[in-house]
């Protein structure tokens, strides 16, 4: 009997993931959920990551399974653009976001507990100027295919124009993304609204000077929800943070 326990608890001891505590309730089944739930967008206005997920986003954002994510959407991108023929008068249009859809700042969020500690407005300032976050390399690609292919690429940002724009376009630049064409950023007209407002706003601007928005990526709903949200929408995952 003795015997049968010993095994039983070696048994259990290895088989536990050793980055999540099995505390009966199967943590590593929870945060799966929860990161399905909020990438479907059925849990809305999260403030953070749940605690017993940190580690759990920790692996899925660094241990291969958040690229290979990206890189499944990317394809579906292809996809999609194999079946366009542009009219090439130079008005075809297609917008990404900045922020974890065109560089990633995971090294930023492990300071944070990849999302479990609130917003910290200043923090994220004070990375963002450094212009250090890393080109995430499937969509870097995208965007230059795009360019090849003739779409004029609107880069369209939550990020302040007036302190962050230097720092932006040095950070995109540095990382391969050249050619857009043109790098939108929140001024003071539009600091107060929503992401979701802010953002519809800029598309409602660009259709307005004629141009035909093929395709919107963004990490955030509020990236591609709303009106004049384009012909197709992708969305990149984070399970790190939630933009309203």
């Amino acid at each position: 009997m003795l015997l049968l326990i010993f095994l039983t608890i070696s048994v259990v001891a290895t088989s536990a993931s050793p980055w999540i505590p099995m505390d009966g309730n199967n943590p590593a089944s929870y945060c799966l959920s929860w990161r399905l739930a909020i990438e479907t967008n059925n849990v809305r206005a999260w403030r953070t990551v749940p605690l017993q997920c940190m580690r759990y986003v920790e692996a899925y954002m660094l241990a291969g399974q958040y690229d290979r994510d990206v890189e499944l959407i990317v394809e579906q991108v292809r996809v999609y653009l194999n079946d366009i023929v542009l009219p090439g008068d130079g008005m075809d249009a297609w917008i990404l976001d900045v922020d974890d859809t065109c560089f990633s700042n995971v090294y930023y969020y492990r300071l944070k507990r990849y999302g479990c500690d609130p917003y910290d407005p200043t923090g994220f300032r004070t990375w963002a100027m450094k212009g250090e976050s890393p080109a995430i390399q499937p969509v870097l690609e995208l965007f230059n295919d795009l360019i090849e292919i003739g779409f004029k690429v609107f880069l369209v940002t939550g990020r302040d124009e007036e302190t962050l724009r230097q720092a932006t376009v040095e950070n995109l630049h540095n990382q391969g993304f050249t050619g857009y064409e043109r790098l939108i950023m929140r001024t003071a007209e539009n600091k107060k609204q929503s992401a979701a407002t802010y953002k519809t706003t800029i598309r409602k601007q660009m259709m307005e000077e004629g141009y035909r928005i093929w395709g919107n990526v963004g990490d955030q709903w509020s990236d591609i929800q709303g009106e004049y949200s384009g012909n197709r929408t992708f969305k990149i995952p984070n399970p790190m943070y939630f933009v309203p």
